[in-house]
């Protein structure tokens, strides 16, 4: 069950690799194809580092996630604040990329209230805000935050 709290975890950090591409060229067609978890490690009683694996079929050209980090709600209420490392998205082309992140509840959420919210099978009523640091090289590197706010997970499983 776990697991399954985290793959959970893992399609917020796809819908988000999906988002930051506004201003790349064909970024509609950019798809998360693959979720997965390589591995989990507690770090303590109240965070985890993990290796999600992306499977990502990038159409447009190739440019760089610097990082990702945000906040994770369920039904209005902070329940864990996640970062993530740098990746390169390949231009062109369609593969399963390595990214790692960092983990922790929010103050006042313990691991049995994840468990419960992971059980009930369902993303609804799951959001997040998201900020990210992306490149693209382009005559140097241009380089765009991008932050979305209240965006609801359970749409990125449909």
């Amino acid at each position: 069950m776990f697991v399954k709290a985290w793959k959970h975890i893992g399609l917020v950090f796809a819908a988000a690799l999906l988002l930051c591409g506004c201003g790349v060229s064909k970024v509609k067609d950019i798809a998360i194809t693959s979720v997965g978890v390589d591995y989990i490690i507690p770090t303590s009683t109240r965070s985890v580092d993990a290796k999600l694996l992306l499977g990502i079929d990038n159409p447009a050209r190739k440019f760089a996630v610097r990082d990702i980090s945000g906040v994770i709600r369920y039904q209005g209420k902070d329940i864990a604040h996640f970062v993530t490392g740098g990746m390169e998205l390949e231009g062109k082309s369609a593969q399963v990329y390595q990214l790692p992140c960092s983990v922790t509840l929010a103050d006042g959420v313990s691991i049995l209230e994840v468990l419960v919210i992971a059980s009930k099978g369902s993303l609804s009523g799951l959001t997040a805000d998201v900020d990210i640091q992306a490149a693209l090289k382009k005559n140097g590197v241009l380089r765009a935050p991008y932050h979305f706010k209240d965006l609801d997970i359970s749409q990125f499983t449909k």
